[in-house]
């Protein structure tokens, strides 16, 4: 498992190698150079995150985690299971999330001894999408930014494909086989191309 606050070693030659390859992307890299993947080392502290901001924007999932950590303090499961759904729900949750929030926490126990780090991508995503509200997207969000895997590719998150449309198309619709087309040339760095694809559309960075 990556340590807390570590960085990908493989960052400055993905970027290099990008910009190669695609001129586009080079723009995009080097106009957020500053841009940064750090992990937090904790795959629970990302998973629920990650459910907490499925399906709303950066900024709304921002304040309703920033309402959470406030009720909950440190994200544990032995500090959610503290509270109940009623609580969580003036954070800013749907019930629905609560629900999933809650059943992770009550079956993490099992899961906090797994080793991880042996695991490949498909594994791992395997293993989460156990967890009732926990899909693939969910499960690519704890690659990325826990595990720190390079070439992941999460197709289902809309804010990467806004970015692809808007950096490659003018902001027009692209389908699912012309955003793979686009995403042949990244590999096997598709994580860091997807981390400056996020950064064309949102202001602030995305973490989880």
């Amino acid at each position: 498992m990556p340590l807390p606050g570590r960085r990908p070693e493989y960052w400055e030659t993905a970027k290099k190698e990008l910009s190669l390859n695609d001129i586009i992307l080079a723009s995009v890299i080097d106009k957020f150079d500053d841009l940064e993947l750090i992990s937090r080392g904790d795959i629970f502290y990302t998973l629920i995150r990650s459910v907490i901001g499925q399906q709303i924007s950066v900024k709304a999932a921002s304040t309703v985690w920033k309402r959470f950590c406030q009720k909950i303090g440190e994200i544990t499961p032995k500090n959610i299971l503290r509270v109940d759904i009623d609580e969580m729900r003036s954070c800013g949750l749907s019930r629905r999330k609560a629900e999933y929030v809650l059943g992770i926490s009550e079956s993490w126990g099992e899961y906090d001894s797994l080793n991880w780090e042996i695991m490949n991508d498909e594994e791992i995503i395997e293993k989460l999408i156990h967890f009732r509200g926990v899909g693939v997207w969910t499960a690519e969000m704890i690659l990325i930014f826990t595990m720190l895997r390079p070439d992941v590719f999460p197709i289902g998150d809309i804010g990467m494909i806004r970015g692809i449309e808007k950096s490659y198309n003018a902001g027009d619709k692209l389908s699912r086989e012309e955003l793979f087309s686009i995403s042949e040339k990244w590999k096997p760095w598709r994580t860091v191309a997807c981390c400056y694809m996020w950064r064309t559309v949102d202001p602030e960075p995305v973490e989880y």
